[in-house]
């Protein structure tokens, strides 16, 4: 799979064109999150704020997008099993292998929308952050060139199409994110569930 592959961009463009524009951002008038431990890491998918679904806890809203993408138990919970960065490396390898669900394009942003909004419903710290944002841009800051989610500081503007950017400051100033996912898109959890219950059962001789 070419990186173009794991790039968001076309799939915005084919399925999400609402979302497929570039924004500018001047600098002084944005709250920036980069990583994790840095000021506004929260802000980000890799903020370290657990989700529950259905009885199964995602160590971060990031653990729970990427999972989305599958719905094999051998990819799940490769990546169930990983933390950080780390799973983004483990989930493109599986793409690599043509593993991704097929219309994972159809649906990428809303899941990402109801990733971002159960983050939102279930963490008190995430929420006050995002409220202590109201009156700035927010955008996800990018150092080696802008991707689809976030925006690249240039002299003294931020230019991409800071797509996570925009999504939570449509969060923070509707309270809401409307999303609409397959009925299927969440049976992934009943296989790690499956799994999870496997790995605990104690065999007798």
């Amino acid at each position: 799979m070419s990186r173009e592959k794991h790039s968001v961009a076309p799939l915005v463009k084919e399925f999400y064109p609402e979302y497929y524009s570039l924004h500018e951002y001047p600098a002084d008038q944005c709250v920036v999150f980069t990583k994790v431990d840095l000021p506004w890491g929260i802000l980000g998918n890799f903020g370290r704020t657990s989700i529950i679904v259905n009885g199964v806890t995602f160590r971060t809203a990031e653990q729970l997008f990427q999972m989305m993408k599958f719905k094999e138990a051998e990819q799940l919970m490769d990546i169930y099993k990983s933390g950080g960065l780390f799973l983004k490396h483990k989930a493109k390898k599986w793409e690599n292998q043509d593993k991704r669900r097929a219309d994972w394009g159809s649906m990428v942003v809303d899941a990402m929308k109801m990733c971002i909004q159960l983050k939102y419903e279930q963490n008190e710290d995430f929420r006050n952050e995002l409220e202590r944002t109201k009156g700035m841009y927010i955008v996800e800051g990018q150092k080696k060139g802008p991707d689809t989610w976030g925006a690249k500081l240039t002299d003294d503007v931020y230019a991409g199409s800071n797509l996570m950017g925009r999504l939570l400051m449509e969060l923070r100033d509707n309270g809401k994110l409307e999303y609409h996912l397959p009925d299927n898109a969440l049976d992934f959890i009943e296989i790690i569930k499956r799994e999870l219950d496997k790995s605990c059962e104690v065999k007798v001789p």
